[in-house]
């Protein structure tokens, strides 16, 4: 059994579609980060970092097994289950460079312009400019590569699970997917999968109030 510490955020549900996808049995159990529940002694000794998703896998190979991080829970359930990673050495390489280019690039920078265009207590023009315009700049890298590619690494994969959720709030983002018709083409396909339909339907991202902010925005060392 999975204990599967989840909010319905981006980086969530990345990690609920890649449960729906391997039919794996999992417990679920809610975050909210909106209310300051990332701070509580139990969730910081499986979340040290104070972030969802998060899991404890009970049934791991060496024994019971607590992660962080979307990308290193969705790599070890590829492993654990042999799907959705290449086993061939390039092939493996190749999905594994663009889940890190998710996790390193898409989702930071989709997520800073979320911030400052969205969230920000004030209008920062440079702020909003920056992150939109890098943002389209790799909705730009996507589209190259899915003109090549029916999915982001060759076959469907953790990389595309990666990316779709954050694909999702494009308007969000300040995009529009008629500027990239081979990203929207991915992005319906995969709207349309079942593992990824039973995923999403775990939850969406919810707007937060001002008593979230102070939970969400302006942390230091310091755990509130």
């Amino acid at each position: 059994m999975i204990d599967f510490y989840f909010y319905p955020s981006p980086n969530g549900l990345k990690v609920s579609i890649m449960l729906c996808e391997c039919e794996l049995p999992f417990r679920l159990v809610p975050v909210d980060i909106t209310r300051g529940e990332q701070f509580k002694p139990e969730f910081l000794k499986i979340s040290p970092n104070n972030k969802i998703p998060a899991i404890v896998d009970h049934d791991a190979p060496g024994g019971a097994l607590a992660l962080f991080e979307s990308g290193a829970i969705l790599l070890h359930l590829a492993q654990k289950t042999g799907r959705f990673l290449p086993q061939e050495y390039n092939g493996r390489m190749q999905c594994l460079q663009w889940l890190f280019w998710q996790v390193g690039g898409l989702g930071p920078m989709a997520g800073q312009a979320h911030h400052f265009r969205a969230f920000a207590s004030e209008q920062v023009p440079y702020g909003i400019k920056r992150y939109t315009d890098e943002v389209n700049r790799l909705y730009g890298v996507m589209d190259r590569q899915l003109a090549l590619h029916e999915y982001i690494a060759g076959d469907y994969s953790i990389a595309d699970m990666a990316c779709w959720p954050w694909i999702v709030p494009h308007e969000r983002q300040g995009q529009s997917l008629e500027d990239f018709p081979n990203l929207k083409r991915w992005y319906e396909a995969l709207g349309a999968r079942e593992g990824v339909k039973a995923g999403y339907a775990m939850g969406h991202e919810r707007h937060a109030d001002k008593e979230a902010y102070k939970y969400l925005y302006g942390q230091t060392s310091k755990l509130p």
